[in-house]
């Protein structure tokens, strides 16, 4: 199919790298159109900046002169990301609504709408790439590694990789910026979004606690001793330093404290001044259920593996049990692989897939056996 044949419906956020991302299809002959999505309404206190991200995607398709299309996935969204989010926190993890966006909304009900409105293609502003092998769709990194967006899409199923396209993917940030300069996009300086969406820049603690119920208990230093009171175990996680308000503590050196643990039975949060306290870290991860974008039929070379975003590539050898959970040993230890991210590993360039951690043995564990 030529790109002048080919429509490509894009989804567009309203922010500069959708917009350059529309801006490259066109320039390149396709029938491009947009398609904006709606994920959260529940906001009485003006956090989300979902109108303004509408009133920018409009100004880039007037710009461009392409249709707009909005659509609501709140419903989906609430069901599918956010309970599962407000689960997570509740059973003591620290889970990843991004990948589970990517998972049940942007490539499900959003690449869904975009095919009923006649698209032979989908496009979206990820800093990734596809390519289409023999035996089906690859998921690559992006060229710009300080960008890269592989880590969020691993858990999106192979097949709906099919006539998905990345146009940004072999670009860096920089280059984009200046490809929306150059084209005179309205929002090529707009600022870049951070966080999770539905919170934008409220404090989480106070957001959390509108959902789930606080309950205080002791901390409790590597030595055992009780030294402050924490607000909820489910607004800690693994490493944490800031927000810990342990300062001044008598017969403590002056240097920061470290979230090292959660006992969930005693309701206490574990703490010490050791940055890389032997219970942070961690040689070998566990993730299950596992979600292969393309298995290699067997393991005879190291892969690389993050347990978080921008994390740079680890090495490890994997093995994939009888019950399709996949253990990752790592040479270097992990710091603070925290239950309900994610273990996503990779053979070179490719994304082979991933899976939400479900447990990491401790070098103190290795040290007490």
């Amino acid at each position: 199919m030529s790109t002048a044949a080919a429509h490509v419906v894009v989804g567009l956020s309203g922010g500069v790298d959708s917009a350059v991302c529309a801006w490259l299809l066109k320039e390149q002959g396709y029938r491009v159109s947009a398609l904006f999505m709606v994920n959260w309404t529940e906001d009485e206190e003006g956090y989300c900046t979902s109108a303004e991200d509408f009133q920018s995607a409009r100004a880039v398709c007037e710009e461009l002169d392409i249709p707009l299309h909005r659509v609501d996935f709140s419903a989906e969204y609430r069901a599918r990301v956010f309970d599962h989010f407000l689960a997570g926190y509740r059973a003591g993890k620290t889970p990843n609504p991004d990948v589970l966006c990517n998972r049940e909304v942007k490539f499900q009900p959003f690449r869904e709408h975009a095919l009923r409105l006649g698209a032979d293609f989908v496009a979206t502003g990820h800093y990734a790439r596809i390519e289409q092998a023999a035996d089906g769709p690859r998921l690559l990194r992006a060229v710009d590694d300080n960008k890269d967006q592989s880590y969020f899409l691993a858990a999106v199923a192979r097949e709906h990789f099919e006539r998905v396209l990345f146009p940004i993917g072999g670009l860096t940030k920089p280059m984009v910026r200046e490809i929306a300069r150059r084209a005179g996009l309205p929002n090529h300086r707009r600022k870049d979004s951070t966080g999770i969406c539905f919170i934008g820049e409220r404090e989480f603690r106070g957001f959390l606690s509108q959902y789930l119920q606080p309950n205080p208990g002791p901390m409790e230093d590597d030595a055992g001793r009780v030294i402050g009171e924490h607000r909820g175990l489910m607004y800690y996680t693994l490493g944490q330093r800031r927000g810990l308000a342990l300062g001044g503590q008598r017969g403590a050196r002056e240097a920061p404290w470290y979230v090292i643990g959660k006992d969930a039975a005693r309701n206490t949060l574990l703490v010490s001044q050791a940055a890389d306290h032997p219970r942070l870290m961690s040689r070998r991860i566990a993730a299950a259920p596992f979600h292969w974008i393309r298995q290699p039929a067997q393991f005879e070379h190291p892969l690389q593996a993050r347990i978080r975003h921008r994390q740079s590539l680890q090495q490890c050898s994997v093995r994939v049990l009888d019950n399709g959970s996949v253990v990752a040993d790592f040479e270097q230890p992990q710091r603070a692989a925290a239950a309900g991210q994610y273990l996503v590993l990779y053979d070179g360039a490719e994304c082979l897939g991933g899976g939400e951690i479900a447990s990491a043995q401790s070098i103190e564990a290795d040290i007490e056996a």
